[in-house]
């Protein structure tokens, strides 16, 4: 579990939503993937993303993991839908990390929908099969 984003000052906060989707995707991968999960962001040579239930991180490696921008406080206790608009709370801590929060997101999803897709891979199969329903004698 990631511990310092309580020991870095932090440069700005901002209240924020993230899509429903994004979220969605996320929470789906910590429960099939592990309760913390860790990868390298494309293109982004020594920032790695952090993704945990209560917080998704931005992280320099070569820094010693110092934060760049997180994304806590999610607004998703009692919520009942899956399409709105998730509340949250970004903490950037580098006058310049909202540069890089889109394509964080993107390399996100895809990394994300690339592990999922590994985890199972015959999931995706396009062929489907529909049940008859049995029909009721009077």
């Amino acid at each position: 579990m990631y511990t310092r984003l309580k020991d870095i000052p932090v440069y700005e906060f901002r209240a924020t939503q993230l899509d429903a989707g994004h979220f969605n995707h996320v929470q789906v991968a910590l429960k099939k993937l592990g309760d913390s999960i860790r990868f390298p962001i494309p293109k982004l040579k020594h920032l790695d993303l952090i993704l945990e239930k209560e917080a998704w991180i931005i992280v320099d490696h070569v820094l010693n993991d110092i934060p760049v921008a997180a994304w806590t406080d999610f607004q998703a206790d009692h919520r009942d839908n899956l399409h709105q608009p998730i509340q949250c709370r970004l903490q950037l801590y580098h006058a310049n990390a909202d540069l890089i929060l889109a394509r964080t997101l993107e390399a996100m999803e895809m990394l994300l929908g690339e592990q999922l897709a590994e985890l199972a891979p015959d999931a995706r199969d396009d062929t489907a099969s529909v049940l008859p329903f049995r029909e009721q004698k009077p």
